[in-house]
């Protein structure tokens, strides 16, 4: 209940500090449904150890509803506004969930651009996922990168934005302080990176990898929250970004939750996770660049002068072109991580090939098509009675109805 409550209370002091006046509501969402050719290896949903959303043990091919994604704004003024996301989706244990909840106020200062948000909400780090419920314009299913920002990494505090144009282009800083994150960490080093368009919800418990679990002499299957504070530690991010009409974007950003690693609350760690991320955009007439790279460590000591650290690092290149009520976009990508502790078992080496089209006869439908191509190494594979080296594919064909 700690972990449900603590995005809402924050929100709710914020509002009770605002004198009251008429408001404005807003609703919008979408109902997304797919059929599915799933990949071979068990899915990360299933506690297994492949890379994609929809795996071994599925129906192939197969229909299913995806998700549904709400978002409603409460509009008090120009300067102040509240913001609920909520989700329902098949294998979520709770039914519904939130994704972000969030109080946003953007005074007007002549020549600048200042904003402050307070609550629970998605870091500002993705180039990628800039749609409603963490998804990407561009494809179905996000990069590794941006997978793991959405399953991983929630902000849950106050987040400072301020912007100043110039001659020389749009300057920006971002900075926050964050508390109720101190287990992120615990999915890249347990099961690597993956790619999938489910971020975690703020209520949700993730399903750890049965292989891990018996590695370490525990029981499948077991899931873990990843929204909880341990240590009573605050965390911090903060980046600068410059950017030009006609030419693109840079964004640069340093994360570190700040965690113990030695603490515990129950079974729960606190792993400390720190990294950095730049990223380059462009969107030149009806053809967009997009490229990002991530590389940070997380670390955990569940015993006195024992400490395991989980090196990881990661970059994609996106390229995608409109044309009439179309769009076709690709992506190449690898990813890495290297543990300290393992003996190599839980290190991996991996890339993956995206290509995706999608058309919007209206406003309120989308059909999207995508395949997935990722190829990975990853020993403790072999606990399972596997190859090390996976290959895998997954195509999808969707219909997400917008309101």
């Amino acid at each position: 209940m700690y972990r449900a409550a603590t995005p809402l209370l924050v929100v709710l002091a914020f509002a009770c500090s605002i004198p009251a006046r008429a408001a404005d509501f807003y609703f919008q969402g979408y109902a997304d449904f797919r059929l599915v050719v799933p990949g071979t290896e068990v899915g990360y949903v299933d506690g297994g150890l492949g890379k994609l959303r929809f795996g071994g043990g599925q129906p192939s091919p197969n229909f299913r509803f995806a998700e549904a994604v709400g978002q409603g704004t409460l509009v008090l003024s120009d300067e102040l506004r509240f913001v609920v996301v909520s989700r329902i989706e098949p294998e979520q244990r709770s039914g519904i969930d939130l994704l972000e909840s969030y109080a946003a106020w953007r005074p007007h200062v002549e020549g600048w651009l200042f904003s402050l948000k307070a609550g629970a909400f998605f870091p500002p780090f993705s180039l990628e996922n800039t749609d409603l419920g963490w998804t990407s314009p561009y494809t179905l299913t996000p990069s590794a990168l941006n997978s793991w920002i959405g399953d991983e990494l929630r902000t849950i505090g106050v987040e400072g934005h301020v912007e100043r144009q110039t001659s020389i282009g749009k300057f920006s800083l971002t900075g926050a302080l964050f508390c109720c994150n101190d287990p992120a960490g615990v999915l890249i080093a347990d099961r690597g990176w993956t790619l999938d368009d489910r971020p975690s919800g703020l209520i949700e418990e993730v399903r750890e990898p049965d292989a891990t679990l018996t590695l370490f002499g525990a029981t499948p299957p077991e899931r873990t929250p990843l929204f909880l504070e341990i240590d009573h530690r605050v965390g911090w991010y903060a980046g600068a970004s410059w950017s030009m009409a006609g030419i693109g974007k840079a964004a640069l950003y340093r994360y570190d939750n700040n965690a113990d690693p030695a603490a515990f609350q129950k079974d729960y760690f606190a792993w400390r996770t720190r990294f950095w991320s730049i990223g380059w955009e462009s969107h030149l007439g009806s053809l967009s660049i997009l490229a990002q790279g991530l590389t940070g460590d997380t670390a955990i000591a569940p015993f006195p002068g024992f400490v395991a650290t989980t090196k990881f690092k990661t970059a994609f290149l996106l390229a995608a072109y409109d044309f009439d009520a179309w769009r076709i976009a690709g992506r190449a990508e690898v990813f890495q991580t290297r543990d300290s502790a393992g003996a190599g078992l839980l290190d991996e080496d991996g890339h993956a090939f995206t290509v995706a089209s999608s058309w919007m006869p209206k406003d309120w439908l989308r059909l999207s098509a995508e395949l997935i191509a990722v190829t990975s190494r990853r020993d403790e594979r072999t606990i399972e009675g596997l190859s090390a080296k996976q290959s895998d594919v997954q195509l999808q064909v969707g219909a997400r109805f917008s309101i």
